[in-house]
């Protein structure tokens, strides 16, 4: 049985289902075929035990053994040491893999997150929706020159498009990305891969079953 394990919650409510983070980590360790198992931890309920391996008492962390490592991105990083299918060997292709990981942490994320919390609590008035939309817009103008001239963000499919993709497809969610088609077919070619599909569904399954048996 593998070492690595995946932590996760054991319920959310029905809006970010799909989009809990766990996804990326179990898309990787799809794409790679590693083996894991997934365990979860209490959503209303959040102990010492789950702070002592998340500090801010969110999800996903994983354990490898006597590891344990918390934030999607660092977690990422980790799975990519396994496997050359999630991250390269050579110097360069590793290193625009990497620093694309960060962009989308750093660059896009940070935007699409507020921008996304204004769509699920329907306020798009007023000068903060204004700065935040102009602030995304801004973003998805810079990344779809480059992603309209590649396949993937660093030449082959790698964690950088893992997490990209994903904090992608939660903008086009809410038709973000109407506006930036190589974009759009962007997330639609990553979200069509087997790994991911796997991935998603099994965790809003995971969901429903624990709605079935409150």
């Amino acid at each position: 049985m593998s070492d690595i394990t995946v932590v996760t919650y054991d319920w959310v409510p029905l809006p970010p289902r799909g989009h809990v983070r766990d996804v990326r980590l179990c898309w990787a360790l799809e794409e790679a075929g590693l083996p894991y198992r997934i365990e979860t931890t209490p959503f209303a309920d959040r102990g010492p035990q789950h702070f002592a391996h998340q500090p801010f008492g969110q999800v996903p962390w994983l354990t490898d053994g006597d590891i344990s490592v918390f934030e999607s991105g660092a977690c990422l990083l980790y799975l990519g040491e396994k496997s050359d299918k999630l991250l390269p060997t050579d110097k360069r292709a590793r290193i625009e893999t990497i620093e694309w990981l960060i962009a989308g942490l750093n660059s896009m994320e940070m935007v699409s997150v507020p921008w996304s919390i204004h769509q699920f609590s329907n306020d798009k008035q007023g000068a903060a929706w204004e700065r935040v939309d102009g602030w995304l817009t801004s973003r998805l103008t810079n990344l779809e020159k480059v992603i309209g001239r590649r396949d993937w963000l660093a030449g082959t499919f790698s964690i950088a498009d893992i997490l990209m993709a994903d904090l992608l497809r939660l903008v086009d969610r809410f038709d973000g990305l109407k506006n930036f088609p190589a974009t759009k077919a962007y997330v639609t070619r990553a979200t069509a891969r087997p790994a991911f599909i796997k991935a998603r569904d099994e965790q809003i399954a995971r969901f429903k079953a624990a709605d079935a048996a409150a």
